[in-house]
């Protein structure tokens, strides 16, 4: 989503995965296949950056093992290999589920409020936050956490009528993060000005001159629609959305504070 958003004249995208960039490099690409649990291989890449946007890890719940590996040391990884080639800012794709479990009494949600997470994968962001707030007050980098919330082409859900960030918003807050002057260590949320938001701050992404233009309510027809048995039942109207016995809608995480995601219990224990 973002490589074709951040492009600019003069800028060159370096881009790193696991796997072989596709498509291939064009003009103001550079492509790199490595881990970012690799430190030699991240240190080479971040040589000669300006900034680091750090989008890489297992984008779910997983078990213990691959988040710790993945997630929280890959993360470290990256921080310290910005440090140590000088690069001045890294810009963390935090999570909402950073704060999953907090309740609907509570939105919206604070730029910066403590961690509530709902899983390892949430606790593993929780962890990305505090390595920011480490790197950038004992190693004075700018270090801006971004909680997304739901970012996909389109809404793919009731829930995501309220917390979908679409492809041009993440770019238009990714680039303000990337020019921002001085940040210093900041912790925001991304999502879109959706009219059934309203779950959590956008005061913070605002102060670094994100100004969200795209709305999830373009789509609450189809997506309310398809939720509806037999599917030619009307949508819900506004006034009834969300359902409150609705379980994925008491806490901001949704589906990931739902038991269906508690940690397995080996046999015989």
């Amino acid at each position: 989503m973002l490589r074709a958003r951040l492009a600019r004249p003069g800028r060159v995208l370096r881009l790193l995965d696991v796997t072989p960039l596709a498509p291939p490099p064009g003009p103001g690409e550079e492509s790199v296949t490595a881990s970012v649990t690799d430190m030699a291989a991240m240190t080479a890449a971040c040589a000669g950056a300006a900034a680091v946007i750090h989008l890489g890890g297992i984008p779910t719940e997983d078990a213990w093992a691959p988040i710790l590996d993945v997630n929280i040391n890959g993360t470290y990884t990256v921080f310290e290999a910005a440090r140590r080639t000088g690069v001045p800012r890294v810009v963390f794709a935090s999570s909402n589920h950073a704060v999953g479990f907090s309740p609907r009494a509570a939105f919206p949600v604070a730029d910066g409020a403590a961690p509530v997470p709902d899983t390892y994968y949430g606790v593993s962001k929780a962890a990305g936050e505090a390595l920011a707030a480490l790197y950038a007050t004992r190693y004075e980098l700018e270090a801006i956490c971004v909680r997304i919330l739901s970012c996909f082409d389109r809404p793919r859900s009731p829930r995501m009528l309220a917390t979908w960030l679409s492809p041009d918003d993440a770019g238009r807050l990714f680039e303000a993060c990337l020019t921002a002057p001085a940040p210093g260590f900041r912790v925001i949320y991304g999502v879109s000005a959706n009219t059934r938001g309203g779950w959590v701050s956008l005061d913070g992404a605002r102060a670094l001159g994100y100004e969200p233009r795209d709305d999830a309510e373009a789509y609450a027809g189809e997506v309310l629609a398809g939720t509806r048995t037999p599917p030619e039942a009307p949508p819900l109207p506004g006034n009834e959305w969300p359902d409150p016995a609705d379980p994925v809608f008491r806490y901001l995480g949704g589906e990931f504070t739902l038991p269906s995601h508690d940690a397995p219990v080996p046999p015989g224990r």
